[in-house]
Parts: structure tokens; sequence; C-alpha cells
């Protein structure tokens, strides 16, 4: 058996230049939007905008239609995913990746009231009437519940719903998920979406080495972290021989494909502005190659952060009325004249993406 490339101790800067690099944050990437939701294995997607936000901090020249036109097209889905969160990934991987994931959401499900309220319901009938009312006609949990109140008046169908939505590989569809305008949470079967059978499960060491040449390196908690899988650690010892081998400052073993980005840890890194929960900063167990000591908690579970120096700086969020965009930048602490100065830069094109009507401003908190 081969052995591992060994290549010594990285510090968290080094981490931090390799993770940007592959996120597409130390430079915009020339790149197809379904391209980049490929690479990145999807995207947080919780708040219908944030992909787009997400995109347009990675990839030179991104405008809204395009990713507006994945979704009408049935090319791109947003669909629970990795660590049951509500992800964005091409219909391909929604096939492959569900099936992968959904141990990890069954056990979710596990400690939810919902499962303990349907402990002892026959729930096999009750899961077919759901699946075949959201194949013929997408439609809100709410109005799910009316149908399973009708057909079945003995089960919660409050807490049937939500074991449905569990289980059952399920897409939201547009106008949810757009830009210039939304919807209800409206759910069909991936099915039904996509005319295609949820596939067989993708490889574990496939989805490992894809984890790795957009997060690496990395370690198997930290791929644990970011998937919600657990038992990861045989998927590396099978891997490890194609492997290089590092190390962090706290001595923690990390992985990597041997022809993967590392740039310099002394590379600039531009300011960024990131979606709420992206997962360039959930998708490990150790953050602290993107989030310093000392840093703030968010003000609010919706909060979106802003890197300056590569490292999350501070808080971001937008106000619209009456005609006028504001971004609203709170820092964690004292910033030097460049890093104002080219954070509000950054700011304004942000702005400008986001609201090219509106009158524009960009200030820091009081």
């Amino acid at each position: 058996m081969a052995k591992p490339l060994h290549a010594g101790v990285l510090s968290s800067r080094a981490l931090n230049r390799a993770l940007l690099a592959r996120q597409m944050l130390l430079e915009r990437a020339a790149m197809p939007a379904l391209e980049a939701i490929e690479h990145l294995i999807g995207m947080q997607a919780q708040v219908p905008s944030d992909p787009y936000f997400g995109l347009w901090s990675r990839l030179a020249g991104f405008r809204p239609p395009e990713l507006e036109g994945l979704i009408e097209g049935r090319k791109a889905v947003r669909m629970t995913a990795m660590r049951g969160t509500l992800h964005l990934m091409s219909a391909p991987d929604a096939l492959t990746l569900r099936p992968l994931v959904q141990p990890s959401i069954t056990r979710l499900l596990a400690g939810t009231p919902f499962a303990r309220e349907t402990k002892g319901v026959d729930l096999a009938p009750v899961m077919a009437t759901a699946r075949a009312a959201v194949a013929k006609t997408p439609m809100t949990l709410a109005a799910l519940r009316k149908v399973i109140a009708a057909e079945h008046p003995g089960a919660p169908a409050h807490a049937v719903s939500y074991v449905f939505q569990y289980s059952e590989p399920l897409v939201q569809v547009p106008p949810r998920g757009l830009w210039e305008k939304s919807g209800a949470p409206k759910l069909t079967t991936a099915r039904a979406w996509l005319g295609r059978d949820i596939k067989a499960r993708s490889s574990a060491d496939a989805i490992v080495l894809r984890y790795l040449r957009a997060f690496g390196p990395a370690s198997v908690m930290d791929a644990q972290a970011w998937s919600g899988l657990t038992q990861l650690a045989p998927v590396f010892e099978r891997l490890r021989p194609k492997l290089m081998t590092f190390r962090d400052g706290g001595g923690r073993e990390l992985f990597d494909l041997a022809d993967a980005l590392r740039p310099d840890e002394d590379t600039p890194a531009p300011p960024r502005f990131l979606p709420t929960y992206d997962n360039a900063v959930l998708g490990f167990a150790n953050r602290a190659r993107i989030v310093p000591d000392g840093a703030r908690a968010p003000p609010d579970p919706w909060a979106k952060a802003f890197l300056i120096d590569g490292f999350v700086a501070g808080y971001w969020k937008i106000a619209e009325a009456k005609g006028r965009a504001t971004l609203t930048l709170e820092p964690f602490g004292r910033l030097g004249r460049r890093e104002r100065d080219t954070l509000m830069a950054e700011g304004e094109r942000l702005l400008e993406f986001t609201a090219p009507e509106a009158k524009q401003s960009v200030k820091f908190a009081s």
C-alpha cells in the first residue's frame, strides 16, 4: 500500500487562504453558476435570497437571472440535505446526496416532538397519501395537513406533516427561491419535479473527496460537521494512501488532495460579504480558519458576516425603504483606514447588485 504524503503544520492563516481559494472568495471565478453550486456541493438556502449573495461574492459577473433560470428550469433545486438544513443544489446532486445524508436527517427526526407524537401511528398509508398529494400539486405543509386530516382523521396531522418532510426527498418549487419574486414554500417530491427517481446514494468516498476539494485541508471531524454524517473515519482511512496529511496548530490531523489549491498564507485577501449560514463558515468542527478568537456572536440568528483579511470581522445588513437601500456594517472592532475604505467600496458594489434602482448608502453602526 502506498504511503500518504506528509507536509507538516499549517497555520490558521494558511488554512484560511486555502479555504478562500477553493471557495472562490480569494478571487472571483469566471464560472457558470451551476458549476459553482456543484463545486460547493450545494449552498445554504434557508433564506431564499442568500444563494444569490453567495454566488455574487464568488463569481465574476454573476447576475440573478442566471440562477433564476436554473431554478425555473429545474436544473437547481432547494432541498433539505446536509445537517438536515435547506440547501440549493444541482439536480444531479439532489438525486444522489439526499440518500447519502438521509440517515443523519432520520437521526435528527428521532429527537423531535414530531417523532414522539407519531409513535404508534401506522405511518405508511399516511405517508403514501402525503406523497401522492404533493406529487399531484405542490403545496405548503399547512395545505398538506388538511389533506392528511381529511384522509386520516385519527392521525396527528401537524406532526405527521413534519415526519413526512424529514423522511421524503422534497423540493421547494418556484417562485420560492427566485430573486425578483418569491412565495410560500410549496413542496413536491423530487421525482415529480425532476422526472427522475432518487438514485442509489452517492459513495461516501466520492463525497469526502469533493468536500476536500471545496473545503480542505480538513479533519474527519470537520467533514462530519459539514455533512451531518457520522463514522467517516473509515472512509478517510481508505482514502489515506491517495491523500496528503498535515497538522493544524492544535495538532489535529488534516487530510487534503495533493493537487488542491494551497496559496501562500500571506496572499492578500479582499473583503467579502457572506450570506447567512454560509458553508465556508459552517463547514468545519474547528472554525478557527475563518472565525477568529474573540469574534462576537451574531446579533440575531439571521446575521450575515463580512470578511476582512479573510476572517469574519463583523456583520452586515441591508434595509430598503422608500426607494433607498442602506447597507449597515457592524465590525467587531476598530478598522484601519484602508480596511474601511476597501470594505465600503465592496459594500457599494453589493448595493449596486442588490438594489440598482435605489438611492444607496453605506454606513457603520454607531
